[in-house]
C-alpha cells in the first residue's frame, strides 16, 4: 500500500470550476490555497490553454505575461493575472476567454512556495518556488553559456517530468520525462513523438541537465515546471497498453483527481481528464492542451480507488504495446499518512 505524507490534497492541488460573469476584475476563489501554478482553459469555446506562474509574477510585473501550452510563441504580455490570492486569484480586465460571460472554465491550480528563493545549485542561478512536500517546482533563469547546463530545480528528489519553455518566441515547449530516457523529450504543444537532445542524463536531486534550445542560448530567460512522485499524492511513470477493452490497470496510490496522458511512441495529442468535469465514470470529458480545441467527448475509462483504468482500445489511449506517459495527481490518498485506509475529505 501507498501511504502518503498528505492527508489532504486538495491543500496542494485543485480543478476548480467556475462560470464566468463578464465583470472585471474578477476574483476566483475557493481553491483551499494560494497558488503558485495557475492552468485555466475555457471549456466551451475554441481559445487556447492558459499558463500562470507566481514566479515569473502578475500585476503589472514585466514578464509575467501568460504562456500558452499549444503554442511555440514566447509569452504574451498583454495578459497576465491581477494577483495570486491566499484563496485563488484574481482576473484583470483584460484576459480573454477566461471570464466571458456564461461561459464554463476550469482551473488546474498547484502551490509552491508562496514565495521565492535564489537556487544556486546549477551552473546559472534560477528563481524557484519549490514545494518540497507536494513534489512541485516552478523556475526560471537566463542562461550563462552556449552550452550544456545544468539547472537547479529545488525539488530535493531527481524529477520525473520537466516542462521546459525557451521564453524566446519560435520555440516549442519540452517535456522531458524519467520514463522517457534522460536525453528525449516530448513537445507539449504539438503530437509528435518529440525529440532527442534534451541533456547528458546527469540529473540529481538538486540539479537537471539540459542543452539546445532548453537552457543553452547565452542570454536566454527560460522557464521551467517541475513535477516528481509523491506516495500517495502524485504519480509521474508510463503504462503499456493492451489493446483490450479490459485495459491494463494503473496503480497510483489514490483516486485521481486529474490524470494528463501522451502516447510516446506514436503521434498522439496530449490529452486531460479530471474529476470535477467528471464526476462519475466512465470518464470521458477531455481536453487537449496540446490543442485550442473546446472540451470534448471521448470515453477513456474509470477512476479508481487507487488508480485508473482505460477501458477503450483506441489507440490514443490504450493500442496493443502502446506506450503512455502520464501524470497523475491525487483527489484522495488510498491509504492514509497513518496506515489507516481513507474516506473522502
Amino acid at each position: 500500500m501507498a501511504y502518503t505524507a498528505i492527508d489532504k490534497p486538495s491543500e496542494h492541488f485543485s480543478v476548480t470550476l467556475y462560470t464566468g460573469d463578464g465583470n472585471y476584475p474578477r476574483a476566483v476563489t475557493g481553491i483551499g490555497f494560494q497558488p503558485d501554478f495557475v492552468w485555466l482553459k475555457n471549456r466551451d469555446v475554441a481559445y487556447w490553454h492558459q499558463l500562470y506562474d507566481a514566479v515569473r509574477g502578475a500585476g503589472s510585473t514585466a514578464g509575467a505575461g501568460v504562456v500558452y501550452s499549444n503554442q511555440a510563441a514566447g509569452f504574451d504580455d498583454t495578459y497576465r493575472l491581477t494577483s495570486f490570492d491566499s484563496d485563488g486569484f484574481t482576473l484583470p480586465s483584460a484576459l480573454s476567454a477566461k471570464n466571458d460571460s456564461g461561459n464554463n472554465i476550469v482551473a488546474f491550480c498547484w502551490k509552491g512556495a508562496n514565495g521565492t528563493a535564489s537556487n544556486t545549485d546549477g551552473d546559472f542561478t534560477t528563481t524557484v518556488s519549490a514545494n518540497q512536500t507536494a513534489g512541485f517546482s516552478v523556475l526560471t533563469g537566463t542562461s550563462d553559456a552556449a552550452s550544456e547546463r545544468n539547472v537547479g530545480h529545488g525539488l530535493g528528489k531527481i524529477p520525473d517530468v520537466v516542462f521546459a519553455r525557451n521564453l524566446e518566441a519560435g520555440y516549442n515547449w519540452d517535456v522531458w520525462f524519467k520514463t522517457t530516457g534522460y536525453t528525449s523529450t516530448l513537445q507539449f504543444n504539438n503530437t509528435s513523438t518529440g525529440r532527442t537532445g534534451f541533456g547528458s542524463g546527469t540529473n540529481s536531486t538538486t540539479t537537471f541537465s539540459t542543452k539546445d534550445d532548453f537552457s543553452s542560448k547565452n542570454g536566454v530567460k527560460y522557464l521551467y515546471y517541475c513535477f516528481t512522485s509523491i506516495k500517495g499524492f502524485s504519480k509521474i511513470s508510463q503504462y503499456i497498453g493492451n489493446g483490450q477493452a479490459d485495459g491494463p490497470f494503473v496503480y497510483t496510490g489514490f483516486k485521481p483527481a486529474m490524470v494528463i496522458t501522451k502516447r510516446s511512441d506514436s503521434t498522439s495529442d496530449w490529452r486531460i481528464w479530471d474529476h470535477k468535469r467528471d464526476p462519475v465514470n466512465a470518464v470521458d470529458r477531455i481536453l487537449y492542451p496540446s490543442a485550442a480545441n473546446a472540451e470534448g467527448a471521448e470515453t477513456y475509462g474509470d477512476f479508481l480507488s487507487n488508480g485508473f483504468k482505460p477501458t477503450v482500445t483506441t489507440s490514443d489511449y490504450n493500442a496493443a504495446g502502446g506506450v503512455y506517459q502520464y501524470l497523475a495527481f491525487a483527489d484522495n490518498p488510498f491509504v492514509t499518512s497513518t496506515g489507516v485506509p481513507t474516506l473522502a475529505y
